[in-house]
């Protein structure tokens, strides 16, 4: 691939980038969220038609970009990052998708036939499961093998291209030795693997060479054994570290309102935690970390093992309106599906989360409402009227509105997922300020961000996360992005290296 770019309107996601695969070997691409890794694989799909100038052959022959029948032709196979499966189907279903099923003569499926060729595919893979239960009942080791065995079903293993994108996200560590092995037969048998990951011990433990993407450019190619994690770091950062640290903040006392101990759920193992109110502390970790799973698991939104306890009251697990009951209120990653109700107005999704306020009697006084919503969206600076649909709305002012849901009853815990994913520079001070507003008048703030440089800008206190578990615990002015993101790649800080050489 060569001089390849790509622009979408206000952003050019790729700039004058090429990569050179070889077969046989497995070529990593690692950088930063927002650094064009998706954009590519897209592009080399054929999802993203890429902008003029750009130039491709597979075993020398000219590959056509930006046509995913040209890509799938020339062997190109691949296992995005969200797995791409049909959740409401079951394995057998998923398989035969693009490839057609076993039948018994011209117009029947063999069902038979078509169960023992899932089972042998998996079980070829090191995986045996039910094939006949819908996907979205699968683990999530279960899932990424389906689909990589999607990917490899039909497929000249001897002349192709895998590409891989964090297939490794969301699994336990016990699992993935597992991936390994298949990505290794696979090269063994000649084929080139293209392996995208956050993880780079699992970069330095199976590829020969990586590429570091940054800003949308290529910032090197290097050869695996004459470089190291640190140096790899330097290049997806470009060397430069934000040097501000927490700002100082008055130790805050009183009991803890929210208590976790041993809180478990896929990936997250034992996570011990505790906020006071007032306190803002963040979760960090790269995804498939656990980070994603604390929040949720918390408010019973996904399921969890391990104690919770809001204001000394335990909380049990798988119940959300207890957890509202509580006065715990989240703000989820995905404000579209889970924060949102995005045909109802700004009036009607503020309110949504507590009518009762409103009601006197059987009756909802509207007028009522509307003079409490008209205050929030003026607290909240919401560049919107009350009626007006949340689909309307830009991103930040959206995410104005689910913060604003909760803000309005008081909450004593505030959980956030991803709290300015997706809204513009002047909208994040907003919500930041939203967010410390939310401690000064006494909740307690957990704020679960893949921005290292919100967190930065938020805690007093920072977790990080890495496979599930707790690497770094920072306070105060140990936190800054390098240690925040150094432990979460599996990478030690000079300061941890100062420590183990005085031991």
């Amino acid at each position: 691939m060569a001089g390849l770019s790509k622009t979408f309107p206000g952003t050019r996601a790729l700039q004058d980038f090429s990569i050179d695969l070889h077969p046989g070997r497995v070529h990593a691409l690692v950088g930063q969220n927002g650094s064009g890794k998706s954009t590519f694989i897209k592009v080399l799909a054929g999802f993203h038609a890429p902008d003029p100038g750009a130039e491709a052959t597979m075993h020398g022959a000219p590959l056509r970009l930006g046509d995913p029948a040209a890509a799938y032709a020339a062997g190109l196979r691949f296992v995005h990052q969200d797995l791409g499966l049909v959740m409401t189907e079951n394995a057998m279903d998923n398989l035969a998708l693009g490839v057609g099923y076993r039948t018994r003569g011209p117009a029947h499926i063999s069902w038979r036939a078509q169960e023992e060729s899932a089972r042998s595919l998996l079980t070829s893979l090191g995986h045996e499961f039910d094939v006949t239960v819908p996907v979205e009942r699968l683990s999530a080791v279960e899932r990424t093998t389906l689909a990589i065995a999607r990917a490899m079903q039909g497929w000249d293993e001897r002349a192709g291209l895998l590409v891989l994108d964090e297939p490794t996200a969301t699994m336990p560590a016990r699992d993935v030795d597992r991936v390994h092995d298949l990505v290794r037969r696979v090269t063994e048998l000649g084929s080139s693997v293209l392996y995208v990951s956050h993880h780079l011990q699992e970069v330095f433990d199976l590829a020969h060479r990586v590429t570091v993407l940054r800003d949308g450019r290529e910032a090197a190619t290097l050869d695996i054994a004459e470089t190291t994690p640190d140096h790899v770091v330097e290049l997806m950062t470009g060397g430069i570290w934000v040097a501000e640290a927490a700002r100082e903040r008055k130790p805050v006392d009183g009991d803890p309102v929210l208590e976790i101990r041993g809180l478990a759920c896929d990936v997250l193992d034992a996570l011990d935690l505790e906020v006071r109110p007032g306190e803002v502390v963040g979760v960090a970790g790269i995804d498939g970390s656990g980070r994603d799973e604390v929040a949720g698991g918390v408010f019973g939104s996904r399921t969890r093992r391990g104690t919770v306890r809001v204001a000394g009251v335990e909380l049990a697990p798988d119940r959300p309106h207890e957890a509202v009951g509580l006065g715990v209120g989240l703000v989820p990653r995905d404000r579209h599906a889970d924060g949102l109700v995005m045909e109802f107005s700004v009036l009607e999704n503020l309110t949504l989360a507590r009518l009762k306020d409103f009601f006197s009697g059987l009756v909802l006084r509207t007028s009522r409402e509307r003079s409490d919503v008209e205050a929030w969206i003026d607290r909240l600076r919401i560049k919107g009227g009350r009626d007006t649909s949340v689909n309307a709305l830009s991103g930040g002012n959206q995410q104005k509105v689910v913060i604003g849901k909760w803000l309005r009853l008081k909450p004593r815990v505030l959980l956030l997922e991803e709290p300015t994913q997706g809204v513009d520079i002047a909208a994040k001070e907003e919500v930041h300020v939203l967010i410390e507003e939310a401690a000064q008048s006494g909740a307690a703030v957990l704020v679960c961000s893949s921005d290292e440089a919100e967190l930065v800008r938020l805690c007093s206190r920072v977790l990080v996360l890495s496979q599930g578990r707790v690497v770094a615990d920072l306070a105060g002015a140990e936190i800054r992005e390098e240690a925040i993101i150094k432990p979460s790649l599996g990478i030690p800080t000079a300061r941890d290296r100062a420590k183990e050489t005085i031991g």
